[in-house]
């Protein structure tokens, strides 16, 4: 599997997802400059978490129009797969490669933190080795992670079944109190309508490896190796 790991002034997850991918594939991916305008033949592309251009005038905003963006588009529109972590979930749906906006976290403060979630598909490339439903532990570390949508886009992201994640308790309720930061309907991270684009909040290579303190995130990256490779 062929991956690159696109990198912003201001992205401080690049390294960590880079890791992940190297531990599950073997190979170390290509970390992209922002200012590059092409990539080599790919079957992955990550946008990582951090701060891009210092989330200036708003999270993501900045950095969807970088260089590099026109060649990730065109190549999520092509049909490579193309995985979002926090910043880089913003930064999808400021380049409208995902539906929805991030906003400010509904206690306005910058939460960091484990949080649950339940698996709402598992028929994808990123969640495969994941079990429909199941409940799994992921940190989350961001002031911009508020999911929200208007009624006829929520609607329609709900009944396409492009909800990936939702917050949860430790049984799997999908109570108030388990949403971290006032996302509608719970949600953490959503699909394109084709499913080959994921953005989501928590941060999977933060929780890969058993020295970190959990691998529930490492059936993402498993996954994908078994997809893509």
């Amino acid at each position: 599997m062929k991956a690159a790991v696109i990198v912003f002034p201001g992205s401080n997850c690049d390294r960590d997802v880079a890791v992940s991918l190297e531990a599950a594939t073997g190979t170390r991916p290509l970390m992209a400059w922002h200012r590059d305008t092409e990539l080599p033949r790919l079957d992955l592309i990550v946008v990582p978490g951090g701060f891009s251009y210092g989330d200036y005038l708003r999270s993501g905003a900045m950095a969807a129009h970088s260089p590099i963006m026109r060649e990730v588009k065109r190549r999520a529109e092509a049909g490579v797969h193309v995985l979002g972590i926090c910043n880089g979930f913003q930064i999808l749906t400021e380049a409208g490669l995902l539906p929805g906006v991030l906003m400010r976290n509904r206690h306005l403060k910058f939460c960091c933190q484990d949080v649950h979630l339940t698996v709402s598909r598992n028929d994808t490339a990123f969640a495969s080795k994941y079990r429909k439903g199941q409940v799994v532990r992921i940190p989350i570390a961001h002031a911009d992670g508020n999911f929200f949508a208007n009624p006829d886009m929520l609607s329609r992201i709900e009944d396409e079944g492009q909800v990936a994640f939702r917050y949860c308790d430790e049984e799997g309720n999908l109570t108030d109190g388990a949403n971290p930061n006032g996302s509608l309907n719970n949600i953490a991270g959503v699909y394109n309508m084709q499913g080959n684009v994921l953005g989501l909040m928590p941060h999977p290579e933060r929780l890969a490896e058993a020295e970190l303190g959990g691998t529930d995130g490492k059936p993402m990256f498993d996954s994908l190796l078994e997809a893509l490779k």
